[in-house]
């Protein structure tokens, strides 16, 4: 891409209202945009028919996504267009989403989205139709440093701030990119919305990850495999049973609702093996580490060595300081200096200098 002098501008429009107000501000910049709307959901077998919606039960509005996107499209005087990438989507997001949580891992589906469809494939797509820039409603802003190089940073918005989700971005993909809700509120963008007459300036932002049904991500595992998740032993940290759990997929790192367990005291899940189906149970306090791994590192240009960081161990999280040294077998140590507690294999690590983003990658 040829930067902002070409001034085009690919919108990715989800049919909610953050994407809308991104397009209304690219356009208000002077960017001559296009909006672009991905489907994103498959079934199991890879098919794009209807049933492939129903898989994901109410958290699949793509009709009427695709309707109200198109509607701001038009009302903005913008062509839209809709790319399928449901192939591609169930390869790199879902199947992946599986097999961490089927390997006692806690994945983030919206991290790998962003990394491998939005921000590659969308990408690939904008640059292929001549576009200079994508746009995107994420709540998080790019800063450029003096040597020319970039930085994701945290957005205005502390509530909204979704750079989390997005550490992996490479300096190609920070330069061909704009995140114009970086410097407003949730209540502006809205505010804004209502201003342009948009049709989905009230509509309710969902929480959810998109493709499994509210607060069902275990039931939507089991129907992608077509089984039952296996039963295994609760134990405690010297091996005693507790009782029976429904399968490993059910539980996470730190989870206390949901044992179905009274043992008179409160207990948490601090660690899953997936070779013996065992999940182990223990004392809040047994949660906490001082050291954590991290792989499949991203860090910009210039950082080398050990590094001192504020570290999110889970979207959400309190930063905490900790000092960063890279290992020759190619992961990353960090070392709190206080503990943390339940970091979760699978969850990001993303490491902050105040509101710039220094890096990140996947706690092993």
């Amino acid at each position: 891409m040829s930067g902002s002098e070409g001034k085009r501008a690919l919108v990715a429009m989800s049919g909610g209202v953050d994407s809308s107000v991104a397009a209304l501000l690219a356009g208000r910049d002077g960017y001559e945009c296009a909006g672009a709307t991905m489907k994103l959901v498959c079934t199991r077998d890879g098919s794009v028919d209807a049933d492939g919606l129903a898989m994901a039960g109410e958290a699949s509005c793509f009709y009427t996504d695709v309707r109200e996107a198109a509607r701001v499209a038009k009302s903005l005087g913008m062509p839209h267009h809709v790319f399928d990438f449901t192939a591609e989507f169930r390869e790199r997001v879902i199947e992946p989403f599986v097999s961490a949580y089927e390997s006692g891992a806690t994945p983030n589906p919206c991290i790998f989205c962003n990394m491998h469809i939005k921000f590659g494939l969308l990408l690939e797509q904008a640059e292929k139709m001549g576009f200079d820039k994508l746009v995107t409603g994420h709540y998080a802003r790019i800063v450029t440093m003096p040597d020319g190089s970039y930085r994701l940073a945290r957005a205005r918005d502390a509530d909204k701030d979704q750079s989390y989700f997005l550490y992996g971005l490479t300096q190609r993909q920070l330069a061909c990119t704009l995140f114009p809700l970086g410097g407003l509120t949730k209540d502006e963008t809205r505010a804004a919305a209502g201003e342009a007459g948009f049709v989905n300036a009230g509509k309710r932002e969902s929480q959810d990850i998109c493709f499994v049904a509210e607060g069902g991500y275990a039931g939507f595992i089991e129907a992608y495999r077509g089984s039952a998740s296996a039963q295994g032993d609760f134990v405690d940290t010297n091996g005693r049973v507790l009782g029976r759990h429904g399968g490993i997929v059910r539980y996470t790192i730190g989870q206390r609702k949901g044992l179905g367990l009274a043992l008179g005291h409160p207990v948490f899940v601090k660690e899953i093996r997936p070779e013996t189906g065992e999940v182990v149970l223990a004392a809040e306090e047994e949660l906490f580490s001082k050291v954590i791994r991290i792989a499949d590192a991203n860090l910009p240009p210039g950082v080398f060595g050990a590094l001192r960081a504020q570290i999110m161990v889970r979207y959400n999280a309190k930063p905490a300081w900790a000092t960063v040294r890279p290992g020759v077998d190619g992961l990353l140590t960090a070392e709190f200096d206080e503990p943390v507690r339940a970091p979760a294999r699978g969850q990001a690590a993303v490491m902050y200098d105040g509101d710039i983003v220094v890096g990140g990658g996947l706690i092993v």
